[in-house]
């Protein structure tokens, strides 16, 4: 029997709920999408279809500004930070609040939509917003002790990557708000934007001074970065983009954190709890890799490597991937799958482009996996879909080896000594997580702190972390200020104490991370 799209989860009925939710989003006749600048939506830009990872459907425009338009949305955005800043901390709480309460509401429509948008599970899409809002709760139970005396900075621009537009966009620009200031954010042009508008418009009926532009990184990057509105700059992307605004922004003088690639490595040594490891295994490929934390370098001892080997093969075999809407009867639970797809066809291809320069190069590949026809829809497009695949004795040759490959591709690198093996861990100069498994976690927590990773876990995976956990990056893979828990507030505020983070005249480390 033919599998079929859940009806709970049927694109049309997602649209249609939207709509009724958030009306003020879409065009007069119901067909496009608006831009939110000076306090009301407008703006449909010239439309960019969107393409859905899950089938390759389209399933809306993305509503592309001019930089022109941009730049007056910046300006709007900016005159409303004085009257929000002269707003006492009990009405923005107030106000915020009444944000949560409402987006708790719409968060079985939103975890849904990230479903098609950026091809989460609903398991994860549901994570994604619910930590969103659980986090800025909170913030806004605990504000008071975190803000003191320290007065917001004015206007904060945020340009972030689509992998988790709520649990890191949405979360910034609320406590952003919170603590005082007027927020504009750029969607993520790969995906995330319908949601993000649902989320945005709630937030602006609540009275909150938010700003949501859609356009292209080119088009409005000098506008959301350079321009002398714009007093702190949030961004999470890849290094590239993040060197060239850390250059721009350190003689811009002005507040920043930019969050950024590295390759995230666990290293192995003197272990023996093959069990344990392959629980984080499974967990490790949540997303299909395609997180900042996602752990895609294994530094294995040598004398580990059958027992390595035959614990990754198990695990990673049973791993499902497949279209995560799907059902075999109306009825039905959404299936329980590892992943879905990778965002798009490109990134997909770029995996196959990165595999494919790492096996010519000399790499030898250990595992292949294949999809599963039955998890898809017979004859759907398949081609935003990778199987995991790893690849051991990577060479320094190939591009693999300095990169975050961004999907289900891992490498394995055979150590003798420790000293390689710590070198190894510190390929990509910072990451922002690491782990090291060993019996012996005395030697483990000493070997640790010669690994430049801004958190290390200990026979366990590091995440990025919620509420009272800070979170920042070593080396290359972070700059500017760091944020979580009451450095976040203090990241978009100004006081006497000093900022913490990776700068470039010096690194300031919080006493516990």
């Amino acid at each position: 029997m033919a599998k079929i799209v859940s009806p709970q989860v049927e694109f049309g009925f997602l649209l249609q709920q939207t709509k009724n939710a958030t009306p003020e989003i879409f065009t007069a006749d119901g067909n496009g999408y608006l831009n939110l600048l000076d306090g009301r939506w407008q703006e449909p830009g010239t439309p960019r279809p969107f393409i859905s990872p899950i089938d390759g459907s389209e399933i809306g425009s993305l509503p592309m500004l001019s930089r022109e338009v941009a730049l007056r949305a910046v300006q709007a955005a900016k005159k409303e930070a004085a009257d929000w800043a002269r707003v006492d901390l009990d009405e923005r709480k107030r106000r915020v609040q009444d944000c949560l309460n409402q987006l708790r509401d719409n968060v079985d429509l939103v975890g849904k939509l990230l479903m098609w948008e950026i091809g989460k599970t609903y398991k994860l899409g549901f994570t994604d917003i619910d930590r969103a809002i659980e986090g800025v709760q909170w913030y806004v139970d605990n504000i008071e002790s975190m803000l003191g005396q320290r007065k917001p900075l004015g206007l904060v621009s945020n340009i972030a990557s689509w992998n988790y537009p709520m649990s890191v966009l949405l979360h910034a620009v609320l406590v952003q708000a919170l603590c005082g200031n007027s927020v504009i954010a750029k969607t993520p042009t790969d995906g995330g934007f319908i949601s993000l508008s649902l989320t945005f418009a709630i937030a602006r009926r609540c009275g909150l001074p938010v700003t949501l532009v859609s356009g292209s990184g080119g088009e409005l990057s000098d506008v959301l970065v350079k321009n002398e509105a714009v007093d702190c700059l949030s961004f999470v992307g890849g290094r590239y983009n993040g060197r060239n605004i850390a250059d721009a922004l350190s003689q811009e003088h002005k507040r920043y954190m930019l969050e950024m690639e590295g390759v995230n490595t666990y290293g192995i040594w003197n272990f023996s709890d093959w069990d344990g490891l392959s629980d984080q295994l499974k967990k490790g490929y949540d997303y299909g890799k395609q997180r900042c934390t996602a752990y895609v370098r294994f530094v294995v001892e040598r004398r580990l490597f059958p027992q390595f080997v035959e614990t990754y093969w198990n695990t990673i075999r049973s791993l499902k991937v497949g279209n995560p809407t799907l059902v075999d009867s109306a009825d039905d639970k959404l299936p329980d799958l590892a992943f879905g797809p990778v965002i798009n066809k490109a990134q997909a291809e770029d995996l196959d482009r990165l595999y494919a320069d790492a096996l010519k190069t000399g790499a030898t590949p250990i595992y292949e996996g294949k999809l599963d026809d039955s998890l898809f829809l017979p004859g759907q497009d398949m081609s935003a879909y990778r199987a995991p695949r790893a690849l051991v004795n990577l060479p320094r040759q190939s591009e693999l080896y300095f990169k975050e490959p961004f999907g289900p591709i891992d490498s394995i690198v055979l150590v003798d000594r420790v000293e390689e093996l710590v070198g190894e861990m510190n390929i990509s100069n910072g990451a922002l997580v690491g782990a090291l498994a060993s019996d012996d976690e005395k030697w483990a927590a000493r070997t640790a702190k010669e690994v430049r990773a801004f958190k290390m876990g200990i026979n366990k995976l590091r995440s990025r972390g919620d509420r009272e956990e800070v979170f920042g990056g070593l080396g290359e893979s972070w700059k500017g200020a760091f944020v979580g828990g009451a450095l976040l507030v203090e990241a978009v505020t100004e006081g006497e104490k000093p900022i913490l983070g990776n700068f470039e005249e010096a690194t300031l480390l919080p006493e516990k991370i």
